[in-house]
């Protein structure tokens, strides 16, 4: 089935089942790779994504590998929808006469996507890194290693950058919603869009690079012009596309976490922008800080893309359009 083919509802559907599956599995690596970009020189606390998986379950427990799911399971819906449909929104205006896309035609359309995504993906990561990094902050201060039964106490760390006043009572848990509130009250929209920045010079060459080479990749699998890629090839494109274009785009990544997380460690200083955060991570911690966490994005992002284009292949979307009511919307 042609991309052409395919009803923007059913897009948006392939895209949001895509995205929930994806990071259900690898949430947990995604936390790693969060908790390892936020690491200072002299104050690591994990050693490696392993190191770090192990000891944030022997600290929070099990379900502690997904602080923060929640807030991402809600967006990665809307946003994995639009970065997919944009593309192909964009290939098929761009193309002429039915010909096919010459790379750099393939690579602005990439361009549309990822500066279409942002608007969902910003506040999406933005609450998603404040409950993640409250484990790395909470086992910084105390060198011995926490009880789950005392794992609310993490949750004064992310109450100190909401509210002006001590802490005078018992620490409460603090959820993605109560965050989103005190941004709101405290800083107004632009609270929520902080790093947006960082985030354009993420996600923008991320899908530059990610759509043409998946395209180019997946071609090759064709036993015809006129014939698609088996699933598996489609998966496996998918797959080596994504880990490419993420590992290309990681130090963007660490500059992005790094602005985006409003609570600091003892002696871990602010950044005033992207300029200022590029300089003191260079000259304070060297290149080799711009590659934090690579190999973690990597395998998280690779079955992301991997699976959303088996979504397409198999066509979820529009068996669920076929099968229900909602058939009206593809009409």
């Amino acid at each position: 089935m042609s991309q052409q083919q395919i009803s923007l509802p059913a897009k948006l559907i392939n895209g949001g089942i895509a995205g929930i599956v994806g990071v259900t599995c690898v949430f947990p690596i995604d936390l790693a790779k969060t908790r390892l970009q936020n690491q200072r020189q002299g104050q690591q606390v994990y050693k490696s994504m392993m190191d770090c998986l192990v000891k944030t379950v022997r600290s929070e427990g099990y379900f502690g590998m997904y602080r923060g799911a929640a807030v991402n399971l809600t967006l990665v819906t809307p946003e994995k929808a639009i970065k997919l449909a944009a593309n192909d929104f964009f290939r098929h205006h761009l193309a002429k006469d039915g010909k096919g896309l010459t790379v750099f035609k393939e690579m602005m359309a990439g361009c549309g996507a990822g500066m279409c995504q942002v608007v969902v993906t910003t506040p999406m990561e933005m609450l998603k890194i404040q409950l993640q990094d409250a484990g790395r902050l909470a086992q910084q201060r105390k060198p011995g290693m926490m009880s789950p039964t005392k794992l609310a106490a993490t949750n004064a760390l992310l109450s100190r950058s909401y509210n002006s006043g001590p802490v005078t009572s018992a620490p409460q848990a603090v959820s993605a919603t109560q965050i989103a509130k005190e941004l709101l009250h405290t800083q107004g929209i632009q609270g929520l869009y902080k790093g947006l920045g960082a985030t354009l010079m993420r996600d923008v060459p991320f899908s530059i690079v990610y759509f043409p080479l998946f395209a180019n990749l997946n071609r090759l699998g064709k036993p015809s012009p006129e014939e698609s890629a088996p699933f598996y090839w489609a998966f496996l494109s998918g797959c080596a596309a994504g880990s490419t274009a993420a590992v290309a785009v990681n130090p963007c990544d660490v500059v992005k976490t790094r602005l985006q997380s409003l609570n600091k460690g003892s002696a871990e200083e602010a950044y005033d922008g992207v300029l200022d955060c590029v300089s003191k991570i260079m000259r304070k911690e060297g290149p080799s800080a711009f590659l934090k966490g690579a190999g973690c994005r990597a395998l998280v992002i690779a079955p992301l893309f991997g699976i959303a284009q088996v979504m397409y292949f198999v066509g979820v979307g529009e068996y669920i359009l076929d099968s229900s009511p909602l058939r009206l919307l593809s009409a």
